[in-house]
């Protein structure tokens, strides 16, 4: 199984606590996923997050509808979080949520580690179709959180 990585350093001008703030409310994440996804969360609102909540949602991986559960396995407000996939469209998806207060604002730094089922042929999806696709949508995200906190 190989795994695949994606590092992302963004800095917005808004204190730490108003920008874990957002992140820590998964009912924000449609705000910042692109909308071909077809993003919906199944859990009930308001979704208390905390060490060990899980978090069930559906999405739309090429025109498919999978269903995504996460469970969240570190909790520490305001620095960091890490969701985990426990039933979803990849083998492995491990994403890291940090935050850190510089010059008067906020980075924020998203690590996903994350492999593909089907061996070999899962492989050849990541290099055709499943790399670009997360680019775009992590560009998505990042032009997204930009809008929301340098207004």
């Amino acid at each position: 199984m190989k795994i695949h990585k994606i590092y992302r350093e963004q800095f917005v001008p808004k204190d730490i606590e108003q920008v874990f703030s957002f992140f820590e409310r998964p009912e924000n994440l449609s705000i910042i996923t692109p909308p071909e996804l077809n993003f919906k969360i199944i859990t009930p609102s308001p979704i208390p997050m905390r060490q060990g909540t899980l978090i069930d949602y559906v999405i739309r991986v090429f025109g498919l509808p999978f269903r995504w559960t996460t469970y969240i396995s570190v909790y520490e407000p305001p620095k960091i979080f890490v969701d985990v996939q426990i039933r979803g469209p990849y083998s492995f998806w491990h994403h890291t949520h940090r935050f850190f207060p510089k010059d008067k604002g906020t980075v924020i730094v998203d690590e996903v580690l994350y492999s593909l089922p089907f061996g070999f042929i899962g492989e050849i999806v990541h290099l055709i179709s499943v790399r670009k696709s997360l680019e775009r949508i992590f560009n998505y995200r990042s032009q997204k959180i930009r809008e929301i906190f340098e207004q």
